[in-house]
């Protein structure tokens, strides 16, 4: 057994508790042990418990304090949208054509399509050029015999607001086409317009993307 500061004897822990046991059963609890028996533990199991609370109140302020990164606007004008969606309507059409149209058009259509598509998405950025960053390029072209290339639409509302499109065609005697054309939201996209043809040949072309 050690001394205290105050020149007391200390008496170690599991002596106390024992004293305490002891007591209790061979007085059949009538005596209750002296309040010495309980204090420093009282005490210990106080600064256990204070010492908790200083280590885990910082680590709650920290994840308190977390923030979602923030995320830098892919355009912030007109011009700067045209030329994402651009990007992004090529990339899309040369995926879509796949590795066995793609070689025989791709040159023609950057050349007699692409200007069309850039002037159409021109005009819905001005149009909306006070909610431009409003404005999405969706993904995932059509494979097979489906039309769809991509599509301009709201992120806010998720509503599309132009659809660009290529079909086939098959004109008696004059082989296949692939017509280039979009919809748009303002007619319920019930109108065709036209962006340009262009010509594939004698036989059926293969589906989209292979």
């Amino acid at each position: 057994m050690g001394k205290d500061e105050k020149g007391k004897i200390r008496m170690p822990r599991w002596i106390k508790r024992m004293l305490v046991v002891f007591i209790t059963v061979f007085t059949f609890g009538l005596v209750t042990p002296p309040e010495y028996l309980y204090v420093d533990d009282a005490k210990a199991d106080k600064q256990h418990k204070a010492g908790y609370v200083r280590e885990t109140t910082p680590v709650t302020a920290v994840i308190e304090d977390i923030h979602l990164p923030y995320e830098e606007p892919k355009y912030e004008d007109v011009s700067s949208f045209v030329t994402y969606a651009m990007e992004s309507a090529e990339k899309q059409s040369v995926e879509k054509f796949g590795t066995k149209i793609g070689p025989v058009i791709e040159d023609e259509f950057r050349q007699a399509v692409l200007p069309k598509i850039e002037e159409v998405l021109t005009d819905i950025g001005t149009e909306r050029e006070q909610s431009i960053q409003n404005l999405e390029i969706s993904e995932h072209p059509a494979a097979g015999y489906g039309e769809k290339i991509f599509h301009v639409y709201d992120r806010e509302t998720g509503q599309d607001l132009i659809r660009f499109h290529v079909r086939r065609e098959n004109p008696p005697k004059d082989g296949y086409w692939f017509n280039f054309h979009y919809h748009a939201a303002a007619d319920n996209f019930q109108k065709h317009y036209d962006l340009g043809k262009i010509y594939w040949n004698r036989n059926m072309p293969p589906k989209w993307f292979s």
